[in-house]
């Protein structure tokens, strides 16, 4: 039995990114800020000058999304409502308008990608899990728990209908903070920025020589960040999802962190990864995992359907499938 976390799917050696030495006197220098949240760390540099205050300001944002989207702390909003055995909560706007987001999401995939699969990420627990499968019985329970229908949104109040169902927004939650801190950025006039949480990256414009950036996406099982290949982005997101992110195995079978719900099992297919490409990062966080779900085939189908999303399929041969109009 193996266990292995790696937690990101995007190369953190961003090629030809970063202007760290050579650059002309009149270039602003990149500034960063790194900090963890939901277990993942966050990096964010800007490149426009006396950006201290707007990056301290960016942390303070992620420390607040973190203490209120987490399910695992105590107090934060989704804990609170997963713990109210199904009697409605009053939650704040952001929380509200994520959980919206992830029901819909969950609806457009009708189902494989589905914000209440909490009773089984518990039940699994890759976060500490020693390498042990869940007893048959206990994921077939927890399988009847699960279903993005039982959520209702009334205003800012949620409830859950079945009160032992539970949210997990871990799905889209990094997305959706990387989108917010690229709309506060824009507010403060931050012309050139690039956020990555833990693999999902998002690019606040061009470089400042007005480039593209250049991410790495990693190769699977790579345990020295290798990239299999790399994707040129400008003011857009790129979001991975893939088996080798989370998984143990027993003997020579790999159990990953991405559930079936309908199984309450890993999705087995031929893929070992999903990158998406589109202008939001909440929106690709949700295709990434819909995408791999639904295996190439009918992922490359549905992906190329959905206006603005590009997407690149790694499958367990290592070859590399693009939809039509992938960025190369």
């Amino acid at each position: 039995m193996k266990i292995r976390n790696w937690g990101i799917g995007i190369c953190l050696s961003l090629f030809g990114t970063f202007c760290l030495g050579g650059c002309s006197g009149s270039s602003p220098q990149p500034v960063s800020r790194t900090v963890t949240v939901f277990d993942t760390v966050v990096t964010i540099t800007v490149y426009d000058k006396d950006s201290e205050d707007v990056l301290d300001a960016c942390v303070a944002k992620c420390e607040d999304y973190n203490a209120r989207f987490s399910r695992t702390s105590e107090g934060s909003e989704i804990y609170e409502l997963n713990h109210a055995n199904g009697e409605p909560v009053t939650l704040s706007g952001d929380t509200v308008d994520l959980i919206q987001k992830g029901v819909e999401y969950s609806r457009l995939a009708d189902g494989k990608f589905d914000i209440t699969i909490a009773p089984l990420s518990d039940l699994w627990d890759f976060k500490n899990n020693t390498g042990t499968v869940p007893d048959d019985a206990a994921i077939q329970e927890a399988k009847r728990h699960i279903g993005y229908e039982n959520v209702r949104v009334d205003g800012n109040t949620v409830q859950l209908l079945d009160p032992e169902a539970a949210i997990d927004l871990g799905g889209i939650a990094k997305g959706y903070i990387a989108d917010q801190l690229k709309a506060y950025l824009k507010e403060q006039n931050v012309s050139h920025a690039l956020i990555n949480l833990g693999g999902n990256v998002l690019a606040l414009g061009s470089k400042p020589d007005g480039s593209d950036y250049n991410i790495g996406i990693q190769k699977p099982f790579a345990q020295n960040g290798e990239a299999i290949t790399s994707v040129k982005i400008k003011d857009q997101s790129v979001v991975s999802s893939g088996i080798y992110e989370r998984y143990f195995k027993v003997g020579d079978k790999i159990y990953h962190h991405i559930l079936d719900p309908k199984t309450g099992y890993p999705y087995e297919n031929d893929l070992l990864g999903v990158s998406i490409v589109c202008d939001s990062s909440t929106e690709a966080d949700a295709l990434s995992t819909t995408c791999f779900a639904m295996g190439l085939d009918d992922g490359l189908k549905y992906i190329e359907e959905i206006k603005g999303a590009e997407a690149l399929f790694i499958t367990d041969d290592y070859e590399i499938h693009y939809s039509s109009g992938f960025p190369k």
